[in-house]
């Protein structure tokens, strides 16, 4: 019996971090007063006070938020992954 060998481009060459750059981003820009980049990146506690914040100052302080998105959006992929995903840098 033949033994074949897989296909290249069929076998993982390395193990993927996963990389949440950009929803995180999207998110941030169109809906950082509600602190959803703050929940997909897995930071329950400074969602919930961007939810606080944006109330307690009439939506005011979801330009927090929008700048955020930008600054994760202008990020290299491997910056992002090392301050925001290993890291956990909570804010900015």
């Amino acid at each position: 019996m033949e033994t074949t060998k897989p296909e290249s481009w069929n076998t993982p060459s390395e193990p993927r971090q996963e990389n949440k750059k950009v929803a995180a981003g999207v998110l941030g820009i169109l809906l950082g007063g509600f602190g959803i980049h703050k929940f997909i990146l897995g930071y329950t506690q400074e969602g919930i006070i961007q939810i606080v914040i944006s109330v307690v100052t009439c939506g005011i302080g979801s330009i927090i938020g929008f700048i955020e998105g930008i600054i994760y959006l202008t990020k290299s992929d491997e910056e992002f992954y090392q301050t925001y995903q290993v890291g956990k840098k909570g804010w900015f």
